[in-house]
């Protein structure tokens, strides 16, 4: 797993232009197809409860791109995975970054990516050792356990980062 790799091997980076529609509580980003791939977005400005509306945000997208509902065990677990990263990295954005900017979540037949962006200048990790039955202090290392990849992208000269995280589509 990396944490120092922008992006995953084989990915030539960020989408070109927009990569999605504004998400809005109400109604959601729109998917928009490019290329294969279906991506939506989510802006935090004045939200409150900003997990579960994460969680609902990511939800409406899986149902949205055929991964709810689920028709077996597999692909059950895989949309769960999906909804855990979006809780934990939104989670760590509010404990801490001052909270998160921006979720995007994007999709092709093979792998979704989830991208939480924030104000925060800390780097995320893993604890090491990581503790099981300690309370708190497990958010990264479930996603490096749950995901193909991750890592942190910033921009120089812009505060604040993006931690993304990507998950292999159910088969």
């Amino acid at each position: 797993m990396s944490t120092t790799r922008p992006y995953s091997p084989g990915d030539r980076g960020p989408e070109s232009g927009d990569g999605g529609a504004s998400g809005t509580p109400g109604g959601g980003g729109l998917a928009v197809p490019s290329e294969g791939r279906q991506a939506r977005r989510l802006s935090f400005d004045d939200e409150s409860g900003v997990v579960p509306l994460a969680r609902d945000f990511a939800r409406q997208a899986l149902h949205a791109w055929g991964w709810l509902p689920a028709a077996s065990a597999d692909r059950r677990a895989a949309a769960e995975d999906v909804l855990l990263v979006v809780s934990e990295l939104v989670t760590n954005a509010c404990l801490h970054a001052e909270g998160p900017d921006e979720l995007r979540i994007s999709c092709n037949n093979k792998v979704l990516r989830v991208e939480v962006s924030d104000r925060g200048a800390g780097q995320p990790a893993p604890r090491t050792p990581h503790r099981a039955g300690r309370p708190g202090g497990h958010g990264m290392f479930i996603v490096q356990r749950l995901c193909l990849d991750w890592g942190v992208v910033r921009t120089p000269g812009v505060t604040g980062k993006t931690v993304w995280a990507e998950l292999g589509a159910p088969a």
